[in-house]
């Protein structure tokens, strides 16, 4: 796992004005992402403070040297080729950034490179080949299937394999877009057959996205003891979910249309090294629960491959915004409520043989706690409809009206090191196409 280093030391400080003590983007967390700045075209850039540094112009400065000049210098339009070169440029990069950046004399050289984030535009930060989503939020998947099986609510398999299924990657948005509501085929309990129309249960899932690095060959699995090597960063992830549509298509196959309308991303990659204060044990198991079969278990992973990250989930409504209000926090979490880590579902994904390339996206499923104010989804929070939950304005919902603006945030503290966050991951819905 990654090693604490002078670029985690809480007194470091920052010239960029805003970026000492800022609630997402110090200069401990310096997270890569893809910018267009006013009227340009799409670079890399790092975040720090309210500011992004111009990575593109950053490499061409001649103040950077060895692996960290490498990794510069392979960010372009998108991240692909930075990620693919591995953890040593990355992390070198990320040293001598933390050195300019801290050094009051490269001021002069480096606040041309400097855009107002507010006045940027943000992109993906990569070109995303292909995208999984599973389901190892335990609280989640318990609670989801109490709602269909009360008496047995977890399926044999999911204390023993993690769950997942392959996702659209085409529909994967930046943070802003907006979803639209979906159109979809479903089927009420009691009618005869199907009807096409607007999804009327519209959810939101909340997660972690998993950015990868360096990829593996055909047919060449990673090993559980390799795999962390390979998650070049972290991001939030809002998987949406057509709940009626879903409950009607899902079998045999699972989900489909439900889920390829739209997910959402916050748009840094928050790297491995800036998490490296909040690694946390994997929780144990519970008594009784099998040990994971050896593909998938490393001690080392077991002792620090989970995060201690606090997750939030926000809800601003029509009404809401009309009054000015702030958005309604509607459940917090905590990423330590993941069953497998993401070493392990990078060492399951590629355990038959599937390949995995640079930029490619892992979503952990929906991170859920044990209780209703920690529900990472409306199909939980309100038991699958029948009991509505209550805004801070007097409204409830049931499930997402047109107009709600979903926001995710994730904030990482530990005593003794600075504490970072993720920045938004927000999208509004807006109604769904008209039919013919």
């Amino acid at each position: 796992m990654t090693a604490l280093d002078a670029t985690h030391d809480p007194a470091l400080r920052c010239w960029v004005p805003g970026a000492d003590g800022h609630e997402s983007f110090p200069i401990q967390n310096l997270p890569f992402g893809v910018f267009s700045p006013l009227d340009g075209a799409p670079r890399a850039g790092v975040a720090i403070g309210d500011s992004i540094l111009d990575l593109v112009a950053l490499a061409h400065t001649g103040l950077l040297d060895g692996a960290a000049a490498l990794a510069a210098d392979a960010a372009g339009s998108s991240l692909n080729a930075m990620l693919a070169l591995g953890a040593g440029p990355r992390r070198a990069l990320r040293a001598a950034l933390s050195r300019l950046l801290s050094d009051s004399g490269a001021g002069a050289a480096l606040r041309p490179l400097l855009q107002a984030a507010a006045a940027c535009r943000m992109h993906l930060p990569c070109t995303i080949g292909d995208y999984t989503d599973f389901y190892a939020g335990i609280h989640h998947a318990t609670a989801v299937g109490k709602l269909f099986r009360p008496d047995n609510p977890l399926l044999p398999n999911y204390k023993h394999i993690p769950i997942g299924y392959h996702g659209r990657a085409s529909s994967i948005r930046p943070c802003g877009t907006p979803i639209r509501r979906p159109n979809g085929q479903t089927r009420a309990p009691d009618a005869a057959g199907p009807v096409f129309g607007p999804c009327q249960r519209l959810d939101y899932e909340m997660e972690l996205g998993v950015w990868i690095g360096p990829g593996n060959t055909l047919g060449e699995p990673i090993p559980i003891g390799q795999a962390a090597d390979h998650i070049a960063g972290y991001c939030l992830l809002n998987d949406w979910s057509a709940r009626d549509v879903q409950a009607w298509e899902y079998q045999p196959l699972g989900p489909f249309l439900a889920k390829s309308f739209g997910t959402t991303v916050s748009p840094w990659i928050v790297t491995p090294e800036a998490l490296a204060p909040f690694r946390i044990p994997q929780p144990r198991r519970l008594e009784g629960d099998p040990e994971p079969l050896p593909y998938l278990l490393d001690h080392a992973d077991q002792d620090a491959g989970a995060l201690n990250l606090e997750l939030d989930l926000l809800l601003l409504t029509p009404g809401l915004r009309l009054r000015g209000a702030a958005p309604h926090r509607v459940s917090s979490s905590n990423a330590r409520n993941i069953y497998w880590t993401p070493a392990q579902m990078v060492a399951h994904q590629t355990s038959g043989g599937c390949d995995l390339r640079p930029g490619d996206l892992l979503g952990t499923g929906t991170i859920s706690g044990p209780d209703v104010a920690s529900c990472g989804s409306l199909l939980e929070a309100t038991l699958g409809g029948r009991q509505p939950i209550m805004l801070s304005n007097g409204e409830q919902r049931r499930f997402l009206q047109d107009g709600d603006e979903v926001i995710l945030r994730a904030r990482a503290h530990r005593d003794g090191y600075a504490p970072i966050g993720f920045g938004d991951c927000r999208a509004v819905i807006q109604p769904a196409p008209a039919l013919d």
